[in-house]
Order: C-alpha cells, then structure tokens, then sequence
C-alpha cells in the first residue's frame, strides 16, 4: 500500500447531489455526498453496481452523464468551484489537469487511429506540447509502463496489443500532461489475475513518481486495498462507511462493509464423482484462419458436476467454448456428448443437440437484444425448443423467472431498464428456457460486484441441484472457482497444463504456471503487493516467472 500524505485538500466535494432524469421523479443517484482528496493520496471507491462510484469519478472531472445533472453541493478542485465554471473552463482541465482512465481500453481506442497519434493528443491540442516532445514523453512513460518495445510501440493499432496492453498505453495517455488528479474507473475488472497484478503495480508506480492524487474505483476490496490510503464505501450514493484503509479492514464498523468480500468466503462442499459422462473433449484443436488456437485439449465433465476452465487472457478457454457450442468447428479431435458425436458447426446439429447446450455470455449487454423485452427474450427458447405457446408459454415464462429470483413484473421491461445483475439472470433464465443438460458459463460474473457475484454464484449452485445440470465455467477469477467448481483444468497457449480437483489443483498444484496464477490472486491485506513484486522483481516480468 502507498504511504500516508497530508497537506491541504486537492479535492473537496460538499453535499454533492446528482440526479438523473426520467419517467416521473428524477431520481438521486448521489445523495449528499461529502469527500477530501489530497495531493499524491489514493482514495478507493467501493460499492456494488448502482452505489454511485463511477458517477462520483466523472463528477471530479466536473462531468455528469448525458440524462443526469448536478441538483446541489459544491466541488471545489485546487481551490475552484467545478460547478461555477464556464463549460469550456471545466474542459480544459480535463485530460490535463484532471485526467481519467476507462474501465475497458478496447472500447476506449479510436480503432483505426496509431497508439502514438492517441497518446500525443490532449498533450499537443490542449496543453501546447510540441508533437516531438509528447512523443518522447509517450515513449519514456510507455517505458515506466513496462510496455515492450516502447520505441516502436506507439505506431501499432489497437488492435494489435492485449487488453492489459491497452490499459496501461491509456495510462500513458492519462499521465502525459502531469495531471494533478486521476480517475481510475475499474481498470483491471475485466483482466485476468496475471494481468491485473501488472497494472496495479503500474499504477501505484507512477502514482508515487509523479505525486499525483487517484480516486480508484473498483468492486473489489482485495484489488483497492494496494493502492488506497481510505477507503469510502458507497451504497445506493450515500457514503456507508469511510475510513483508513487498514482501521476499516482491521474493525469494518457495518454491516454492508463486510458483506463486499463475500464471494470470497463461499465454497462449495465436496460432492462424490458418480462417473457418468456428460461431455468429453478428446484431443481437441481449434484454429482462427491458419493461427492455431487449441493444441489437443482433453477433459470431462461429469452429470452434475461443474469443471471450471481457468487461465489468463489468450489461453485458449473461450475458444474452446465457443468449439462446444457448436460456433468454431475443431480441426481435429472430437467432442462427445453423453457418448455421441456433436458436430463441429452449428448448422449441422439438430434443434435437440442445440437445445442440449447452452452458452451464456460474459457481458448481458452485449447478449440480450436492446430492443426486444424479457418476455420476448425468454419467451423465444420456449417456443422454438418446447413449442409453447400461449398460457402454457406465459406460465412457464413465470416459473423461470422464479429459478432465476426476479420478479415477474420485469417480463415486460427492456433491458436497459435493468442492473446487470438483473441482465445476466435473464440470460441465465433464456439458457434454461431450452431445458439444457450442459451450461456453458464464460465468464458470466467477471463484470459484477462482489455482492451480486455472491448472488449469481449462489443461484447456480441451487439451479444445478434442483436441475441436474452440468456446467463448464469459465473464468480467471479463483474466488469464483473456489466457489463453484468441482473439478479445474488450467489451460496456457491453447493446451491444458493441468487439471483435476479442485481442492487438489489449488491446494497442491503440480504445474509452475499453476502456481504462478495462485501466487497472483489478489489477498484482502494492504502488504500483498509488495511482497509479489519484491518476489517477481519488477512489473512486467509476471510471466518472465515461469
């Protein structure tokens, strides 16, 4: 964790309101909130999805989302009122003064624009930097950042970098001008745990270099507890509880506070292996175009077992299930269900081989049509796999609500009337819709907070009870498996390194690369980077380990 600091406050927000418009009465979505920021002091926001966190980020840039406006408070930054300055003031601070780093970097990249032309930007358009000097700034921080080739980097696409990649080129971009404060928005959410490890160790670095002051946003205690000298935990925009980072984890005062490293306290109690098959991968590969993929992957997943894929970005576990569901043919090997041959394409499998597997998304967003209602969206797999239709179709539409704990009311909603909580369940309940034997679950919590991953993950456990369903979970998050799996399989570079129980894999792993994930699991104690990196040596060389 960072040292203390003191000094005069950088960032002062006194009972800030900020409401967001809509049917009826405009609805607080920050309540009041009160908050001091020094310079070079790390501030963690934490709270589940809908607490205000991000909200809250935007407003220290003295910005509100489109539907949403300041209804009161002050925000004073570097003795300013955010709020009494004209636009065109407030947007000259910004990526200068007040710089702000997105949660996802794919998204965040203009894809057809060079990395460096990027990068240099805000430096040469806002803040009067000569273009070679904001070159040479760009290329010394992509340096720090333990970018490789930090020379040459910044003339690639975006789409020629890893997502852990991306994220710290947008750090780059962030840092280029000095900013006195930078926004943090959930930038290693979506990262495996290798990756995250990485950019948290940059951040903290460059944060301690150049003395700037941070608001990091994050769902996960584990991950804020390296960087934060307090943390403000936030609920439904209102502060629940504030405090130095190591008094709240040593004495947390509510409630709520403790409840957000739930899921990392579930485990699912050993059941016994009946030995019945459900699906089997023999000697599997996979390629896009003439770039292999998948090398030989064998594994099994019992009748009502879950075997969870785990692995860092790149190792090959969404391919394989998109290989399972029927959506990338294999180019060798087969794979088998309850004994019987699948096809390699979608196309070829009958409606009963499609009804048997089904694959849930990671992002809900980006599964479920925006324009089509739950009721559509559920109520499709009904007809096309079940045939049912009218008050069979609605009754059955209520019962799968039901499973998945939402209230029926929600059936003629769309889906941006829902939290993403809401959103998964609804692809959770449009899976069992066709009466699956085998759900394919890629990374199905990663974007949740720790609250409604408990949630999510208590839910399936009940549903693979009460169903006899089987289950391929995918994710890089251990807690998650810890939580759910049965049985692990650990796959690198598209082959499987290691697999077996679950107790035997994460107790006792045989393979270093193994070990290396394990080692990169985030720990709730402020010590826990520093001792990784005192042990890897630098950023960067992660995976230099092996």
């Amino acid at each position: 964790m960072l040292t203390e600091t003191g000094g005069v406050p950088l960032l002062v927000m006194r009972d800030l309101v900020i409401e967001a418009s809509g049917a009826g009465r405009p609805q607080r979505i920050v309540d009041g909130i009160d908050l001091e920021l020094h310079a070079g002091e790390v501030l963690g926001l934490i709270g589940e999805s809908g607490a205000g966190k991000s909200t809250i980020g935007l407003a220290a840039l003295g910005y509100v989302r489109p539907g949403c406006r300041f209804a009161g408070g002050t925000i004073h930054f570097n003795g300013q009122n955010l709020l009494d300055l004209p636009p065109q003031h407030r947007r000259a601070l910004r990526g200068t003064r007040i710089a702000y780093v997105a949660q996802s970097a794919t998204a965040s990249f203009n894809p057809a624009h060079r990395l460096i032309d990027q990068a240099v930007e805000t430096a040469t358009r806002q803040a009067g930097m000569g273009r070679r000097q904001a070159e040479q700034e760009a290329r010394e921080l992509f340096a720090r950042l333990a970018l490789p080739d930090p020379d040459r980097i910044g003339e690639r696409f975006p789409h020629e970098l890893s997502g852990g990649q991306l994220q710290r080129v947008m750090i780059a971009m962030a840092m280029i001008c000095r900013p006195d404060l930078i926004v943090f928005d959930e930038p290693t959410t979506a990262l495996d745990v290798t990756t995250q490890v990485e950019i948290l160790a940059c951040v903290r670095d460059v944060v301690e270099a150049f003395g700037t002051a941070a608001i990091y946003i994050t769902h996960d205690l584990a991950v804020v507890t390296q960087l934060a000298h307090r943390i403000v935990v936030l609920r439904h925009g209102r502060i629940v509880e504030e405090a130095p980072t190591r008094a709240m984890l040593a004495a947390p005062r509510e409630t709520y506070t403790r409840s957000l490293w739930a899921v990392r306290k579930i485990r699912k109690a050993p059941e016994p292996d009946h030995g019945a098959a459900l699906l089997e991968l023999a000697g599997v590969g996979a390629s896009y175009g003439s770039v292999p993929v998948l090398r030989d992957v064998s594994l099994t997943v019992g009748k009502g077992r879950t075997v969870a894929l785990v692995g860092e970005s790149g190792s090959g576990k969404s391919t394989l299930a998109r290989v399972v569901a029927g959506l990338l043919p294999p180019t060798a090997g087969r794979v088998l269900l309850q004994g019987g041959g699948l096809p390699g394409r979608l196309r070829d499998r009958s409606r009963d081989e499609l009804r048997r597997v089904q694959l849930i998304h990671q992002s809900p967003d980006a599964a479920l049509n925006p324009h089509h209602s739950i009721r559509e969206t559920i109520g499709r797999p009904l007809q096309l796999y079940n045939g049912l239709k009218g008050a069979a179709r609605a009754a059955r539409l209520y019962e799968l609500m039901a499973l998945v704990e939402l209230k029926p009311e929600l059936l003629d909603r769309l889906p941006n009337a829902l939290s993403g909580g809401q959103k998964q369940r609804v692809c959770i309940a449009r899976a069992l819709a066709a009466d699956p034997e085998l759900l394919i679950c890629d990374e199905v919590t990663s974007a949740l907070d720790q609250v409604v991953q408990a949630d999510i993950l208590a839910m399936l456990q009940r549903l693979q009870k009460e169903l006899g369903l089987s289950c391929l979970f995918i994710t890089h998050d251990i807690a998650t498996v810890r939580a759910i799996a049965d049985e692990v399989v650990v796959m690198r570079h598209g082959a499987v390194v290691e697999s077996g129980p679950r107790d035997t894999v994460l107790e006792a792993p045989s393979d270093a690369y193994t070990r290396l994930l394990l080692s990169c699991v985030p720990d709730v104690d402020p010590d826990w980077l520093t001792r990784l990196l005192q042990q890897r040596a630098i950023p960067g060389d992660m995976h230099d380990a092996l």
